[in-house]
């Protein structure tokens, strides 16, 4: 989730994040920062002018979590649109990624790190609408990895 800033922009901000898979459990991080401090969502951030979404992504996962990632494919998107001023307005791109190597060491955007199963989410507060992209992202990787069985 991007970070807040004094002066928004007066048009939408495109950003990126991943649904990162190692095994069978999925990484969740919380925000330390407005606008979804304390909710758990994916590592990402925004999309650099010139930037494709790959290299976006690959560049927020590394920044946020030193994480090594293989991007599978799009799982979903969602918008934010600003409820009072002073907040961002956000089409944020939700890919689904697997490890590949490191250990999450987070940057100060973050407060926490977790592995979960899918479908373990319990009590946690997450950010709007990502169990569902949670569970899109599963079934790329799932099939994606049933291709490479085969």
């Amino acid at each position: 989730m991007p970070a807040s800033s004094a002066l928004q922009p007066s048009h939408p901000q495109l950003a990126v994040s991943a649904a990162i898979f190692r095994g069978d459990k999925v990484l969740l991080v919380r925000r330390a920062r407005a606008p979804a401090k304390g909710y758990y969502s994916f590592p990402g951030g925004r999309v650099e002018f010139g930037e494709t979404l790959h290299a976006a992504l690959h560049r927020e996962i590394r920044e946020e979590t030193a994480l090594t990632v293989e991007i599978i494919g799009l799982a979903g998107w969602r918008e934010v649109v600003p409820e009072s001023s002073g907040l961002g307005h956000y089409l944020i791109m939700s890919f689904a990624a697997r490890w590949t190597a490191g250990e999450p060491v987070l940057n100060d955007e973050l407060d926490d790190a977790r592995w979960l199963r899918p479908g373990a989410l319990g009590d946690l507060k997450v950010t709007s609408g990502l169990p569902e992209v949670i569970q899109a992202a599963c079934q790329l990787v799932c099939a994606c990895e049933a291709g490479s069985s085969a």
